[in-house]
């Protein structure tokens, strides 16, 4: 593959980069076969009930499409002034995907508010196909790492799996907490991201030192 006045320079250098990437592919689906084959996680210990739009919702009764059941902990609890950029940033980008992934597996997003204020954000947003759950009233989020003793708030990216008749805990973005490179961010919820994903392959990168803001 060539493009217009290339040189020979860069092409021997992207041709370096592209075994690179190759490599990285090769990696990501081992990365992916290995996730898939572990063993049963631990079973959950309570049918969590939820706050949605609809009422109260158990946990058991998330599993519309399958038997697998995608959370994403979002940082907003009672006690935040605002919600988390950096979780919003995610749920942009989610909220637009939400009706694809809906055809393979269900997802929710769950935060410690109350449902009306989550519901509020939201709207303001122009969030309209993202399943929305306040866990107000529950252990969830400090059960499954949302949240740290001293009730702040943490992103968590779960993953739950029905099986004769038991549900179980199958993965989880420990990433967050396993330490990172110097100059690295912890990465943990960067498949499920498309902002980084895009800007990884511009010549400026993240940057050192930009979040993404509520508004700009």
């Amino acid at each position: 593959m060539d493009f217009p006045n290339e040189t020979a320079a860069y092409r021997a250098a992207r041709n370096k980069l592209l075994e690179s990437e190759l490599a990285l592919r090769r990696q990501i689906e081992k990365l992916a076969e290995q996730r898939r084959a572990l063993p049963p996680g631990g079973e959950v210990p309570n049918d969590y009930v939820f706050q949605g739009k609809d009422g109260q919702v158990k946990l058991s009764q998330l599993f519309v499409k399958g038997d697998t059941l995608v959370a994403y902990s979002f940082m907003y609890g009672p006690k935040m002034e605002q919600a988390c950029p950096m979780c919003t940033s995610i749920l942009d980008g989610l909220d637009g995907n939400a009706v694809h992934i809906a055809q393979r597996t269900n997802l929710v997003v769950i935060a410690k508010s109350p449902l009306e204020r989550i519901v509020s954000f939201a709207k303001e947003r122009g969030w309209s196909q993202l399943k929305l759950l306040s866990s107000e009233k529950t252990t969830y989020n400090r059960d499954y790492q949302g949240e740290d003793a001293e009730g702040r708030q943490q992103p968590m990216l779960n993953v739950f799996h029905r099986s004769g008749g038991k549900i179980r805990h199958t993965w989880g973005s420990e990433l967050l907490d396993a330490g990172a490179d110097p100059g690295q961010d912890p990465r943990h919820a960067d498949l499920i991201w498309p902002l980084w994903n895009v800007l990884d392959v511009t010549p400026e990168g993240r940057g050192k030192d930009w979040r993404p803001k509520l508004k700009y």
